[in-house]
């Protein structure tokens, strides 16, 4: 007596999967590409979309908090595609040896509703917000501006240096960070980039002659990185540690001096520097600047702040710049059996009940 063949499983179809860019993958397709070219290209598509920003939905970003720190949804549509990303900030994990900042996101057909990239987001949030720093710089910094100050020497802050010099053209960073670990990382880092990088002892001595100040710590508090009388004039300010409820870098005399400039401002006033204003403190929407509907930099005195939290939509346009270096990209991408997909799309059940083990 032989055993009868099993009969073999339903294989899944076309429909069923769906590309996702592992880290390993997004780092070959980055070295591919070239880092300060990614950046370019990244800052350009956010500059884009922020040109058509009524089109998308929006809405400020939705927050699970603790006390050591936070879990993120944030989603957005422009009424043809949908994204979202899911992202936290623990402070607290690298004396874990963990990251600070982890996140994942998925790229949808609005039409179908069926997803068309699903995709690490933890290099490409740090490719993200430096090349939103880039484009905030473009707009706001002083004409001319080479040297950067770098407060903050953590997972960020080469990312933040190299898109400021790939789009901005910046020469010359000067680093500072409470942890003297972490600048010597970064000046190891940022060795044979071009850049001029100056190791700091001190916050203070880190702004001097900067025209560009970026702060960017972790610490999940109420903090001042940036003293009011560390900041002169003409200088633009790219404050985007402070991005949580209580999380704060600057010295609330430093805003009243500033002209700032916001992604959201429902996001941005509950997460950013301005939580420690009066709820009427005037703000400017950077997409209205890009657009020419509201002045950027109006003097070479005027103090500039951009009160960068990170914004829905620079996740919506690194997920479409991703999926658009795709098509050029072969091979970067590995296919998931994510979608059920049974031949008729009313008998899910029939399709489980094909599946099962013979015997």
């Amino acid at each position: 007596m032989t055993d009868k063949p099993a009969t073999p499983r339903p294989a899944p179809s076309a429909q069923a999967f769906v590309p996702f860019v592992s880290v390993d993958a997004m780092m070959r397709l980055v070295h591919r590409i070239g880092l300060p070219t990614a950046l370019a290209q990244l800052t350009d598509r956010i500059e884009g979309d922020f040109r058509r920003w009524p089109e998308f939905d929006k809405t400020p970003r939705v927050a699970a908090h603790s006390e050591i720190g936070v879990i993120e949804l944030m989603p957005t549509s422009d009424g043809t595609h949908y994204a979202f990303k899911y992202v936290n900030g623990h402070p607290s994990n690298t004396r874990a040896g963990l990251q600070t900042v982890t996140a994942f996101g998925v790229l949808a057909r609005v039409a179908t509703g069926y997803p068309l990239l699903f995709a690490e987001m933890t290099l490409l949030t740090a490719l993200r917000t430096a090349a939103t720093s880039a484009l905030a710089a473009r707009h706001l910094a002083p004409k001319g501006a080479k040297v950067m100050a770098m407060i903050g020497n953590g997972a960020q802050a080469e990312f933040q240096a190299l898109a400021l010099q790939a789009v901005v053209g910046i020469d010359t960073v000067r680093l500072y960070d409470t942890d003297a670990g972490a600048t010597a990382k970064c000046v190891r880092n940022l060795a044979g980039s071009g850049l001029s990088v100056i190791p700091c002892t001190s916050a203070e001595e880190a702004v001097q002659g900067a025209q560009i100040i970026t702060t960017c710590t972790a610490d999940k508090r109420l903090a001042t990185v940036l003293h009011d009388n560390m900041v002169g004039a003409g200088v633009h300010i790219n404050a985007i540690g402070g991005d949580c409820p209580g999380k704060t870098e600057l010295a609330p005399a430093i805003l009243a001096r500033a002209s700032t400039f916001v992604e959201y401002p429902p996001q941005t006033r509950i997460e950013g520097e301005i939580q420690q204003m009066p709820a009427e403190h005037p703000v400017t929407e950077l997409w209205q600047v890009i657009t020419g509907q509201a002045a950027g930099r109006a003097s070479d005195r005027q103090i500039t702040l951009f009160d960068g939290v990170g914004f829905a939509i620079e996740d919506f346009s690194a997920l479409m710049w991703l999926h658009e270096a795709l098509g050029t990209e072969t091979g970067a991408a590995q296919m998931l059996d994510l979608i059920a997909d049974p031949d008729d799309p009313r008998d899910l059940y029939g399709m489980l009940m094909r599946s099962r083990p013979e015997g």
